[in-house]
């Protein structure tokens, strides 16, 4: 039977320590695995992957806006809606796993417990996810897009 040796209390800060840096350098392995899966696939083979699948899940009015060279935070931006709180959460979910399975990207979500505005962040392409009255609200395609570009709702 193995015994721990015992430690005096002035060694509980240098044994919590140990723990600290012990998961912290564990917690490194899977970001860089997450970094390396993500540089295999092209912001536009990521796009195309977006697409298909709001394509599949039956989004409405979507809009794609080119955001290299305007802006730092991804090279692409997709904008569409659901009819409804539950479609608008399914439609990102499935968006989320589609990416995980197809390309090995692991994407983050944000809103989707309120099921009104989904935030899907690829790290190259951001896709907003809207229930149409929020959408119109916050009008985030006006914003990006440039002046004179035509939206799908108004062709």
């Amino acid at each position: 039977m193995l015994r721990r040796p015992t430690r005096r209390r002035d060694d509980a800060a240098f044994c919590l320590e140990d723990k600290v840096l012990s998961l912290t350098s564990n917690a490194e392995k899977p970001a860089r695995k997450l970094a390396k899966s993500q540089s295999s696939a092209t912001s536009d083979a990521i796009l195309a992957a977006v697409l298909k699948s709001l394509d599949d899940d039956k989004a409405e009015d979507v809009v794609q806006i080119d955001l290299r060279g305007k802006s730092e935070i991804g090279d692409h931006m997709v904008i569409c809606s659901g009819r409804s709180t539950r479609q608008v959460a399914s439609i990102s979910e499935k968006l989320k796993d589609r990416l995980k399975t197809e390309l090995g990207i692991f994407s983050k979500l944000e809103g989707k417990g309120t099921g009104d505005w989904v935030l899907v962040d690829t790290g190259d392409v951001i896709v907003h996810v809207f229930r149409p009255e929020v959408r119109e609200f916050y009008q985030l395609d006006e914003m990006w897009l440039e002046t004179g570009s035509i939206r799908p709702s108004d062709v």
